[in-house]
């Protein structure tokens, strides 16, 4: 019960900061095959009643397989996309609608004694998505295999606005009233970025993405996410497609992009409303403008935390260790101007880091720049091994808890660092697991 209540408190945030956003999901059909299925749609009408529009794109991989199996059709892929031949788009179509009716059916589910109980939820498809044929490529005649040429972002607008769940299946169609089979990935990434989500949300099948010693990689730049793809020998064909199409979306102004394992029960749940989640997070945003600092932004530094110093809100810092530790250093720089900094100070004994010097310019503050510097400092501990950071503070404690470190004892803080620690200055301790 406690840890249901510390969870739920905490969830606080992220259900504001939720309300009245957009986000498209993207889920294969074997998700609709998996006996967590029920607990997926139960998730989807949780969010739903929180206030986030949903846009739902489901594939059907396995279930147009299956049709054309049972129909002794030959399935042939090239470059991860199947060839559609005319013969095969009946059993495509049956496929897809069968899904898509299956889908459906889970959504307008509201029996008593149950997660959707109340729910009363409405879900529109259509012929939101315009396409058109793949054509020959490379030599390889694609037949009715086609790629999205245009998304209906007002259709889609107006049915979010009116409290309707949204749902796309990978069949688009061409102003002359063919139909074409798509990549439910591309459909998805394609109505994120016309739509300008706020995320996009992948369910797949592939492992997590992993790094150093096998941890989890928790966030990724687009140029980190670029050097995975140079060498891209530990990654299955469908997790190398979900990172281009990531990458896609990203640069195209879909701010966040979130990478899950389908198979943990409750991925979404946990990756929207808990600190750390729990898939790989792609995104612009906690990157943009920061970068490790060099001999010359010594003087910068020093105009950004003369007057923190001056006040006692900072130790003072000489020009001569600041060009001695300047590695430690990470700023957020606008403009050519330093607005931010951070240093990280590792203790690796003790899998501790000291999180120090930390500054923003009065003009850029409550603008949650701050925490973009603070996520990118946690990711370098994460990296260098380290389980927690510890910071000493005379005048932010609050700042500090608000976002996660809670209060510590002196003797808590590395033996070298207790040794240090200035008696007269009383700076309170504070400690954040990572």
């Amino acid at each position: 019960m406690d840890h249901f209540l510390q969870w739920f408190r905490q969830a606080g945030p992220y259900i504001n900061a939720h309300r009245g956003k957009t986000f498209v999901f993207l889920f294969g059909g074997e998700a609709v095959e998996s006996e967590h299925f029920s607990n997926l749609i139960h998730d989807f009408a949780l969010l739903h009643s929180l206030g986030i529009h949903l846009v739902l794109v489901h594939g059907a991989r396995p279930q147009i397989e299956q049709r054309l199996h049972e129909a002794g059709r030959e399935m042939c892929y090239v470059n991860g996309l199947r060839l559609t031949e005319p013969d095969d788009l009946r059993h495509i179509k049956q496929a897809v609608g069968s899904v898509r009716i299956r889908i459906e059916a889970r959504l307008s589910m509201g029996l008593a004694n149950s997660p959707m109980h109340g729910a009363r939820l409405r879900v529109v498809s259509g012929n939101m998505i315009t396409a058109r044929p793949l054509g020959v490529r490379e030599g390889v005649d694609y037949g009715f295999t086609g790629e999205v040429r245009r998304i209906d972002r007002r259709a889609i607008r107006l049915w979010l606005d009116q409290g309707a769940i949204v749902l796309l299946s990978p069949l688009g169609y061409s102003p002359t009233g063919e139909i074409f089979n798509l990549s439910a990935e591309e459909v998805a990434t394609a109505t994120a970025m016309a739509l300008r989500s706020d995320k996009l949300l992948v369910l797949s099948e592939s492992p997590a993405l992993r790094g150093v010693e096998g941890r989890p990689i928790r966030e990724l730049s687009p140029s980190d996410a670029e050097r995975l793809l140079v060498e891209p020998a530990d990654l299955s064909e469908e997790m190398i497609r979900h990172l281009r199409q990531a990458l896609r979306a990203c640069k195209a102004g879909v701010r966040r992009i979130h990478l899950l394992q389908r198979r943990v029960d409750g991925a979404l749940l946990l990756e929207l409303f808990t600190r750390d989640g729990i898939g790989t997070l792609i995104t612009a945003d906690i990157y943009e403008g920061l970068r490790p600092a060099a001999i010359d932004d010594v003087g910068g530094i020093l105009a950004l935390i003369r007057p923190l110093e001056d006040d006692g809100t900072l130790v003072r810092r000489s020009r001569e260790r600041l060009e001695m530790e300047i590695d430690r250093f990470i700023l957020l720089e606008r403009d050519g101007m330093i607005i931010g900094c951070m240093a990280l100070y590792p203790f690796p004994d003790e899998r501790l880091g000291e999180l120090a010097c930390v500054a923003m310019h009065p003009h850029y503050r409550s603008k949650g720049r701050a925490e973009l510097l603070l996520g990118y400092i946690e990711r370098l501990a994460r990296e260098q091994g380290l389980n927690r950071l510890f910071v000493l503070t005379t005048r932010a404690a609050h700042w500090f808890q608000e976002r996660g470190f809670e209060p510590a004892e002196v003797t808590d803080l590395p033996v070298g660092k207790q040794a240090l620690y200035n008696w007269q200055r009383r700076s309170k301790v504070f400690i954040k697991t990572l």
